[in-house]
């Protein structure tokens, strides 16, 4: 698998895997996060492709997952406020959101995260409360 940005062309696949993710969470008993709001909105990854945050995953040249990628500082409004708990360390940090795979194969979520990590060691994320296989995968890489 490798992970590069994503292009323009790349939108159709991209709201496919979207869709997929949306069933997929609904049957692992997350109706909410995603599907209630049909989320994420095909505007939002237009603007994160022109932007350059917006990646996808690749096996065999046929995109097999995406997800939104970016680094910095104070970078995510939210997460300035931490309940429960606390960010292992202050300054620049790198983000994930909206990571779905298209089902394919097992371990499109690993290799996306373990990609943003190699370039961020301080990353965060963050899911619904309902999004147990995401809490899951988080909670295994640390």
């Amino acid at each position: 698998m490798l992970i590069r940005k994503a292009l323009p062309e790349d939108l159709p696949r991209i709201m496919e895997i979207f869709s997929y993710a949306r069933a997929f969470m609904t049957a692992q008993g997350n109706p909410d996060q995603w599907a209630a709001r049909q989320w994420p909105p095909e505007e939002l990854i237009r603007q994160d492709i022109a932007e350059g945050k917006s990646y996808v995953c690749e096996e065999d040249g046929r995109v097999i997952g995406t997800f939104y990628y970016e680094e910095g500082e104070e970078i995510e409004p939210t997460y300035r406020t931490v309940y429960d708990g606390a960010w292992h360390q202050e300054g620049p940090y790198g983000v994930v959101h909206r990571i779905a795979g298209d089902g394919s194969r097992r371990g499109i979520g690993t290799f996306c995260l373990a990609w943003a990590l190699d370039r961020s060691p301080h990353l965060r994320s963050d899911t619904h409360a309902d999004n147990i296989p995401m809490q899951g995968l988080l909670k295994k890489l640390g």
